[in-house]
């Protein structure tokens, strides 16, 4: 699914509760891994997402607080939509690797915020995405760097670049 056709379906749920709720539950089932925790998402836009979780016991560590990947798949989350919304048509994003730094333990509902930097074509570059991780006090828990392979489209029959072996995000 293309970012504009992500963008299509949020404007028509953005503006009720139900069809929010139903919007973040079809994501997480089109993208199994990062449903695990069942992500809210919260505002979205081209180049721009907020996305939230519930801590429940199913995400928790050993030490009473969210574990820590599943702060980096809500890091990932967020900064999948906010740069795939933002892309042209004949562009797709890929990650390429993942980095995070632990600020505090995290606790209760937890909001990553992340801003993109949109790239103005296809041509293949990287391009890191920022994922900031609240608490609900507004302390930062947790910062998410997300390197995505932005490049274009593989037409039917083209031969695969090395980007698609790296691939470990879920979102296309």
């Amino acid at each position: 699914m293309q970012g504009a056709d992500i963008l299509a379906r949020w404007d028509r749920a953005k503006d009720s509760g139900l069809k929010r709720a139903l919007f973040s539950k079809a994501l997480g089932l089109a993208v199994p891994y990062s449903g695990t925790i069942r992500p809210e998402i919260v505002e979205l836009e081209a180049g721009r997402c907020r996305v939230a979780m519930r801590d429940r016991r199913r995400v928790r560590n050993h030490l009473r607080s969210i574990h820590a990947i599943a702060l980096v798949n809500l890091g990932e989350i967020s900064s999948g939509l906010a740069l795939l919304t933002g892309l042209p048509s004949d562009a797709r994003g890929i990650v390429k690797g993942l980095s995070i730094e632990y600020l505090k333990k995290a606790r209760g509902r937890l909001v990553a915020d992340c801003a993109a930097d949109l790239p103005p074509d296809n041509q293949e570059r990287d391009v890191t995405v920022v994922a900031h991780i609240r608490d609900a006090d507004g302390d930062e828990v947790a910062t998410v760097h997300v390197n995505w392979r932005v490049g274009p489209i593989p037409q039917k029959g083209q031969t695969k670049n090395t980007a698609d072996a790296v691939h470990v995000g879920g979102a296309q």
